[in-house]
């Protein structure tokens, strides 16, 4: 449990008030998890084929490791939240994360490689989107959403910056052993940060969540959620939604993650320096971000299943955009395909979030999220897999991209086809 007793909850709020550090250290958790894992993963794969002869789809493997551990390990951590509360597992996390990353740079062999990816998965999911979003949502009532929503843009922030500088600057000038050992360093400093910042509840600082007043809202607040109304995990798994959602989020995340950790080595297979093909990575980090904001803003006005069908157009058309790329295409092509990928991928939170909400209500948001999530993270975890095996074995791209993109074609009648559910 956290280590400071909860408090009498005060009315009075500091100035500003303390949720904002616990949304901007939310928000950092999120930067650091996508930039050192997602955004990070696919600059290393030319250098490691140089240095050891691996084949791609041997080295994507652990990409595969690590994405699969970030989906099955985040309901444990759920668990470890309710437990003990945030500050620690994000601590655990970041160490443990932090450790195979440092083990990274001292690797030798491919076994040791997938081994510190699958610890690497493992603490990342202590401080991913499930501790993030349940410290912000503790703290925010209000104006949940937003909050929720400038943390996620952490996410395609963390891409934006962190991209560019590791393959632009930190392999390039030392190598990418000292690179591992940088990112460990990075994600070490989310320790002093759980330890001595975060708070799981606002109660452990005698405080209320933002736009509670006193007792007397609070009583309302619980109130509400004890009347909130919905079905059920095993009466979700029972609906054609449930599986419509499973379906679209596996492809989704399949297709979109295959593309996004093979891009950078194809890109430079067509002729881009690694410092140029690592700009892809920047505008799908400036789309990522600006697609959080615009799907969630899209929610609030048309059904979320027409805002999820609009991100998945988006992911395909990107995908057209790469496959017709070839060495004499201009920059402006590759950046127009970099920002319309990162503006469909920034989708899917947003419209997760918002379809889970709407079709199935409040009772077990958590464990149909956490179900819905795990399929996304499955398709994610072999969708670059499968992408480097077909390069393997055909010395292409093409193939691969071509079987994203068909798989498209199945995700958006899928998601067009989710009814609502009698609650």
């Amino acid at each position: 449990m956290e280590s400071s007793p909860a408090k009498t909850p005060s009315s009075r709020k500091p100035k500003p008030f303390y949720g904002y550090w616990i949304v901007l250290t939310a928000f950092l958790c999120l930067a650091i998890f996508s930039g050192t894992g997602v955004g990070a993963f696919s600059l290393f794969v030319t250098p490691l084929q140089s240095d050891f002869g691996w084949g791609r789809g041997e080295i994507m493997l652990a990409f595969t490791i690590f994405f699969l551990l970030t989906g099955l390990a985040a309901p444990p951590a759920g668990g470890l939240v309710d437990r003990y509360g945030v500050r620690g597992v994000i601590a655990a996390g970041a160490l443990i994360a932090g450790l195979g990353f440092a083990s990274l740079s001292l690797m030798q062999s491919l076994w040791h490689f997938y081994i510190a990816f699958f610890f690497i998965g493992a603490g990342m999911a202590a401080f991913g989107q499930v501790p993030a979003s349940a410290m912000v949502s503790n703290w925010f009532v209000k104006h949940r959403g937003m909050a929720i929503g400038i943390m996620s843009t952490g996410i395609g922030a963390g891409i934006l910056v962190l991209a560019p500088f590791i393959g632009s600057f930190l392999i390039p000038t030392f190598g990418w052993r000292v690179a591992y050992f940088a990112l460990a360093i990075l994600v070490w400093t989310l320790i002093p940060l759980a330890v001595f910042v975060v708070r799981t509840k606002p109660a452990d600082m005698g405080l209320y969540p933002e736009g509670i007043a006193g007792p007397e809202d609070m009583a309302k607040a619980q109130a509400s959620l004890a009347t909130a109304h919905g079905l059920n995990l095993k009466m979700a798994l029972s609906t054609s939604a449930f599986w419509l959602l499973a379906i679209t989020f596996f492809i989704s995340g399949f297709s979109s993650l295959g593309v996004i950790q093979n891009q950078v080595p194809h890109l430079q297979d067509i002729g881009y320096p690694l410092a140029i093909a690592a700009g892809a990575l920047t505008g799908l980090g400036l789309g990522s971000t600006i697609g959080k904001f615009i799907f969630g803003w899209l929610c609030d006005r048309i059904q979320a299943k027409y805002a999820c069908a609009i991100s998945l157009v988006l992911l395909a058309v990107s995908t057209l955009i790469l496959m017709s790329m070839g060495p004499t295409s201009p920059m402006a092509i590759m950046w127009l395909y970099a920002i319309i990928l990162g503006l469909g991928a920034g989708g899917w939170l947003p419209t997760m979030s918002m379809l889970v909400n709407v079709n199935f209500g409040l009772i077990s948001y958590g464990a149909i999220f956490g179900m819905i999530s795990l399929a996304q993270g499955i398709g994610g975890a072999l969708g670059p897999l499968v992408g480097g095996y077909m390069y393997d074995t055909m010395s292409t791209y093409q193939w691969a991209f071509a079987l994203f993109l068909a798989l498209y074609a199945i995700a958006i009648p899928a998601i067009l086809l989710v009814r609502r559910p009698r609650l």
